[in-house]
């Protein structure tokens, strides 16, 4: 009897010929997190992937958190014999009890059984009956209820072996990380933009966040609170870096030389503009942000289309539709929330005019921008982007 993690993945199965490269995208991303589990290996064998480790919770919530899985379970591995599999439901029973931590309460429990190895001796009740008399009579205290009952013990019979399970963790789901290309995040200190991150990993995507920091317009605790959030974000992809563009002397040379009611505009065109050759030397193929439609003067659909004017790449955004409700427990589901709530602003907050144009036609934002030294200004941020890896 061994103790393994079963991982279980969802979309993936539904792939065709091109299933194997998200299934290895999936293998590559769990076995950079278990380089710090030392002693666990990872094994996959006929559509399934299993971790041979103990039940670490910490590893557990670990893999909770990768992208692809949509389960783990912790397990029990046995061999394909009747008597064998009996002892380790009983074995079973005793840790689902042990995690249930009801004590003197009445625990209840059914057995369901599949077998993908159709030459076992017995068929799926049979093998149900089996395992429930075995924890019937193993003086547990264990009653069945196959209608509602505290607990299923799970019986998966395939050619490698018997696998039994009581509980599970459930993960995020999705497409394994890389498996839909690279993108640019722009990570502010708000709300919206780390939940955007989320989605865009849950699709697949293997992000840079980028984060422009306009000192001292902006102190460093608003530069530690957006490392903080991507730190949290880590968690999701731990091969995410964080690039810190200094802001500064783009935004005075707006002050100065742009009308005030263009200025949140230009900002965000300039923005496009470093995010878009920060793309290149990474290989991103678009551009991700949180932006959401008619929350602010600047995401007005004609804001939008003036600002990605100057994206050389296709700017996707996620919370485009959402509701602040629908982002907000988003961001609290994934541990986002306080750290975006810190009162620390970012670079877009402090520079919001009085009466921002909301509807700006393109041809009159180039003309607002006309005295800007635009190729001069992105070049120098773009070469002074500062890199963070942990």
């Amino acid at each position: 009897m061994e103790e393994l993690l079963l991982v279980k993945y969802g979309e993936i199965s539904l792939k065709g010929k091109n299933r194997p490269e998200f299934e290895e995208a999936l293998l590559n991303h769990i076995k950079w997190i278990l380089r710090e589990h030392p002693g666990a290996r990872i094994e996959k064998a006929h559509g399934r992937l299993y971790i041979h480790s103990s039940h670490d919770t910490r590893l557990l919530s670990r893999l909770s958190k990768v992208p692809g899985i949509v389960a783990v379970a912790p397990a029990l591995k046995t061999e394909n014999n009747v008597g064998e599999i009996r002892k380790a439901a009983v074995e079973a029973a005793k840790r689902a009890v042990e995690t249930l931590g009801e004590s003197g309460k009445k625990v209840t429990f059914k057995a369901e059984s599949r077998r993908s190895l159709k030459s076992f001796p017995l068929k799926s009740p049979e093998l149900n009956h089996a395992v429930g008399s075995a924890v019937l009579t193993a003086g547990l205290g264990l009653t069945v209820d196959v209608h509602n009952p505290t607990f299923i013990l799970q019986v998966e019979v395939r050619e490698n072996g018997t696998f039994l399970y009581w509980t599970e963790v459930k993960g995020m789901g999705g497409l394994p990380i890389g498996s839909s290309g690279k993108g640019i995040i722009l990570l502010s200190g708000g709300i919206d933009s780390p939940v955007a991150a989320y989605l865009a990993m849950k699709r697949g995507v293997a992000l840079e966040a980028l984060h422009f920091w306009s000192f001292p317009i902006t102190g460093e605790k608003s530069k530690d609170k957006v490392v903080r959030i991507w730190q949290v974000l880590k968690d999701f992809d731990p091969k995410m870096r964080l690039h810190i563009a200094h802001f500064t002397k783009i935004q005075t040379a707006i002050m100065e030389l742009c009308p005030e009611k263009y200025r949140v505009t230009i900002m965000r065109r300039m923005m496009m503009r470093v995010a878009t050759r920060l793309a290149e030397k990474v290989g991103a193929l678009a551009i991700f942000t949180g932006e959401n439609l008619g929350q602010v003067a600047s995401q007005t659909l004609e804001s939008m289309a003036a600002i990605e004017d100057t994206a050389g790449l296709p700017v996707l955004r996620p919370l485009l539709t959402y509701d602040k409700r629908e982002t907000v427990e988003l961001a609290e589901k994934i541990g986002t929330y306080e750290l975006s709530c810190l009162p620390y602003e970012d670079c877009c907050t402090v520079f919001v005019p009085k009466h921002p144009v909301t509807k700006p036609r393109i041809e009159r934002v180039r003309e607002a921008e006309k005295d800007l030294p635009v190729d001069e200004l992105v070049e120098e941020c773009v070469r002074n982007i500062e890199t963070l890896t942990e």
